[in-house]
C-alpha cells in the first residue's frame, strides 16, 4: 500500500528536501504541497491524503491550528498529522498533541525516522522523537490533570496493563512485542483494545492516560518488566 502525503511549510527548500526524502521511500507518494495553514487544510479536505506533515510555524493558519481543524477533539473524521518543526519546545509539542498530532519530529530527525512517523502516522500509531518523548513522560509524571482523567469502560487484563506499562515508557510496538516475547500483531490489538477501554484516540494518549491517573506509580511489580 503506498502511503499518500501532504506537506505544509513556508520555505520551499525545506517542501522541495522534505519531498524528496519522502519520495524516496518506495511505500510513501506526496500527493501535496501547501505554503501555509489555509492552503494545507484546503489542500488535505479536497485530496484525503493519509497523511499530512505540517510545520508549526507559517503564516496565517499555523501548524497546530490547522491541525486541530483537521483532528481535533471535535472532528467527527480526524486525520493522520504528524507536526515537524525546528524549535525543540515543551510547549509546541504538548499543543500538537493536544490538537490531535499523532507525530512530533524535528527537522534534523533523518529520512529514516521520518519515514517511521509517516508509517506510524497511517497505522494509527504515534511516534514522537525520542528525546522529546523522554522530556515528555518526565513532565506527565509530575503533573496533575486538570479534570480527573476517565476511568476504563471495562477492566484491564494483565496482559494489557503490561502493554500499557511498556506504552506508557514510550516503546514502539516492534519493542513491546520483542520484551513480552508476543506477536506485532498481539500488541497492535491490546493498544486498539487499550484504546477503547481508556477513550484514547492514540497511544501519546494511553501513555498520558497512564501517567496522570498515577496508575504508573501505583501498578504493581513483576508484571514482566
Amino acid at each position: 500500500m503506498t502511503i499518500r502525503v501532504l506537506i505544509a511549510d513556508d520555505q520551499e527548500l525545506v517542501r522541495t528536501g522534505l519531498g524528496l526524502l519522502l519520495g524516496a521511500q518506495p511505500d510513501i507518494e506526496v500527493v501535496g504541497q501547501a505554503v501555509d495553514g489555509n492552503e494545507a487544510v484546503a489542500l488535505a479536505r479536497s485530496l484525503r491524503p493519509d497523511v499530512c506533515l505540517f510545520d508549526i510555524r507559517m503564516p496565517g493558519l499555523d501548524g497546530i491550528e490547522a491541525t486541530r481543524v483537521l483532528a481535533g477533539p471535535s472532528v467527527d473524521d480526524p486525520m493522520a498529522i504528524v507536526i515537524i518543526t525546528t524549535f525543540d519546545l515543551d510547549e509546541y509539542v504538548f499543543a500538537a498533541l493536544r490538537a490531535g498530532a499523532k507525530g512530533f519530529l524535528l527537522k534534523d530527525a533523518g529520512s529514516e525516522l521520518l519515514a517511521q512517523a509517516i508509517r506510524a502516522a497511517a497505522s494509527g500509531d504515534a511516534l514522537i522523537a525520542p528525546n522529546v518523548t523522554v522530556r515528555l513522560l518526565e513532565a506527565l509524571a509530575g503533573a496533575a490533570p486538570a479534570a480527573p482523567p476517565p476511568q476504563p469502560v471495562d477492566p484491564l487484563t494483565e496482559r494489557e496493563e503490561q502493554v500499557l506499562a511498556k506504552v506508557a515508557l514510550g516503546l514502539s510496538n516492534s519493542e513491546i512485542a520483542s520484551e513480552l516475547y508476543i506477536t506485532l500483531s498481539t500488541v497492535k490489538t491490546h493498544v486498539a483494545s487499550l484504546m477503547t477501554k481508556l477513550g484514547a484516540r492514540n497511544r501519546v494518549e494511553i501513555a498520558i492516560w497512564a501517567h496522570q491517573t498515577g496508575w504508573m506509580r501505583a501498578r504493581p511489580t513483576g508484571d514482566g518488566d
